[in-house]
């Protein structure tokens, strides 16, 4: 008994470094598929190769969010753990999000296309300029989620939150028809799992929250 408490208490105090690490790991990777994206030909680095690299991080780290958020769940680890861990990486998210489009749209305007929705419409491949403008809609939707700190404890709170749920499946698709070069068979492998382990933390999720209603009801 006392062993198995001990090793609880081992598992609660690492989800922090776990946390870290894989936030880490997920940048690196990022970078890598980014970098070979263009064949590592990357200096001198303008807008245009610049901006998926910054939507690339940011949706990693959101990522991140959601298994963190899961491992804490099973662990049982202190919501407290990780406060400072979320802020700094929230705060990275929120650049990253803002930036991502920002360079592509003040560049797009710079080089005279005008504004969106029609320089994004000029920038991505016959018809998909709806998956750029679906980018959009998703970084909205984040944007939103940020004023939790002012909202969080409203009744109608949650479907800001499904809607963030909804946002990431967005990106994960926006990515995968935009920004990912998919013919690099590591790249689509790893965009694979990311969308693999999303989907089943999100059941897990739902399934909790729709079992929890469950018994509420029944009681």
């Amino acid at each position: 008994m006392v062993m198995l408490r001990l090793n609880v208490m081992n598992t609660k105090r690492l989800i922090l470094p776990a946390a870290w690490g894989l936030s880490l790991l997920v940048c690196v990777i990022a970078v890598i598929a980014w970098g070979r994206q263009y064949g590592w030909h990357l200096f001198p680095v303008n807008n245009y190769q610049l901006f998926p690299l910054l939507g690339l991080l940011a949706f990693s780290l959101l990522w991140t969010h959601y298994v963190v958020g899961t491992l804490r769940d099973l662990t049982g680890a202190p919501e407290a753990n990780l406060a400072r861990y979320y802020q700094i990486t929230g705060y990275a998210v929120l650049a990253l999000i803002c930036l991502h489009p920002g360079l592509l749209i003040y560049q797009r305007f710079r080089d005279g296309y005008g504004l969106p929705p029609h320089s994004y419409e000029t920038y991505a491949r016959p018809g998909l300029g709806w998956v750029t403008l679906l980018g959009t809609v998703s970084l909205l939707v984040f944007l939103a989620y940020e004023t939790r700190r002012w909202f969080g404890d409203k009744p109608w709170w949650h479907f800001v939150q499904e809607a963030g749920d909804l946002a990431m499946l967005a990106i994960v698709y926006h990515a995968y028809k935009l920004c990912i070069q998919f013919d690099d068979r590591w790249v689509g492998g790893v965009w694979a799992f990311y969308a693999v382990v999303l989907v089943a933390v999100l059941a897990r999720s739902y399934y909790l929250k729709f079992t929890a209603r469950n018994l509420a009801r029944e009681q």
